[in-house]
C-alpha cells in the first residue's frame, strides 16, 4: 500500500501565545506535530504493520519543519517530504495547501492519504476536505476507526456524540479524531534510524506551481487575544436570596434578561 500522511508543524500545546501589532510573535517559540496528525501518523504506521506498503509523511511549508518530519520518521515512517514555500510563498490559507499537495498527489501514486481532523493553531479542518475534492476522491473525516478489506475501508467516524459507519473503496483520503489509537513515542533506535531515512525536499519549480496558481483566497485582518475573564462573585443568604441577587445581576449589569 502507498500510504500517505498530511503533517502540519504547530504551535506546542504549551507554548504561551504572544500577539504584537496584530500578528503572532513565534520567535523562540516551540513547536511540535499537530497533535492530530500524531493520531493520523500513527494510524499510517499500523496500516503498514498489518498490510504492508510504505508510509511517506509530507508538508509543506519551510525548513523549521525538518524536525517534525524526523520526528515522523522516528515514530515509523518511512520517507518524509518537505514541500519548501520559504522563499516563494509569504502568506498563504487553506486553499494555498490544498493546492500544493494536490499538485503533488496527482504526480504520485496512493491508496490513502490520513491527515488530522484540525490543526490546533488555526482548528479550520479545512486542508483535509479541500486536497480530496481537488484529487476528486472519498472523504472521510473525524474518523475513530479504520479497518482495511481488500480495496475497500470500513470506517467509523464520530457525529456529535454518536458514530458513523462509512464503507468506502480506495483511494481515499480520512481525518483522523482523538480515539482513533495512542500515538507512540520515538524510541532511541527509532531516532538513530531517523537520521539515516530519506527526506526529500521539494520546491514549487518541481511541481510546476506558479505563485498566482496558489494565491491565498483569504485574507487575516486582525489577531487578537480573548478578554480576560473577571473574578466570579459568591452569592451569600439563603437560597431564595441567591436567586433573587442572580436574577438582579443578570438584569442589570450583565444586561442578559
Amino acid at each position: 500500500m502507498n500510504i500517505y500522511v498530511v503533517m502540519k508543524r504547530t504551535f506546542d500545546t504549551e507554548e504561551k501565545l504572544v500577539i504584537e501589532n496584530g500578528v503572532i510573535e513565534d520567535s523562540g517559540a516551540a513547536f511540535i506535530i499537530n497533535p492530530y496528525d500524531e493520531y493520523a501518523i500513527e494510524e499510517a504506521i499500523q496500516l503498514k504493520d498489518k498490510h504492508g506498503g510504505e508510509v511517506t509523511v509530507i508538508t509543506v511549508g519551510g525548513e523549521d519543519a525538518e524536525k517534525e518530519l524526523r520526528t515522523a520518521l522516528a515514530m515509523g515512517a518511512d520517507k518524509a517530504i518537505l514541500v519548501n514555500t520559504e522563499d516563494d510563498l509569504e502568506d498563504g490559507d487553506e486553499f494555498t495547501t490544498a493546492k500544493i499537495l494536490a499538485q503533488f498527489f496527482k504526480k504520485n501514486n496512493f491508496d490513502i492519504i490520513l491527515g488530522g481532523n484540525v490543526a490546533i493553531d488555526g482548528g479550520s479542518g479545512q486542508v483535509g476536505p479541500r486536497l480530496a475534492e481537488l484529487l476528486d476522491i472519498p472523504c472521510v473525516t473525524t474518523i475513530t476507526k479504520l479497518t482495511i478489506n481488500g480495496e475497500t475501508a470500513t470506517v467509523e467516524r464520530d457525529v456529535e456524540g454518536d458514530s458513523e459507519v462509512i464503507e468506502v473503496k480506495f483511494p481515499v483520503l480520512v481525518t483522523a479524531q482523538q480515539g482513533l489509537n495512542e500515538p507512540r513515542y520515538p524510541s532511541l533506535p527509532g531516532i538513530m534510524k531517523a537520521k539515516k531515512k530519506p527526506l526529500e525536499e521539494l520546491e514549487m519549480d518541481d511541481l510546476d506551481l506558479e505563485e498566482d496558481d496558489i494565491e491565498a483566497k483569504t485574507k487575516v485582518l486582525n489577531v487578537y487575544l480573548p478578554p480576560k475573564k473577571e473574578a466570579g462573585r459568591v452569592l451569600d443568604g439563603e437560597l431564595e436570596d441567591q436567586v433573587t441577587q442572580l436574577v438582579n445581576l443578570l438584569q442589570k449589569e450583565a444586561k442578559v434578561i
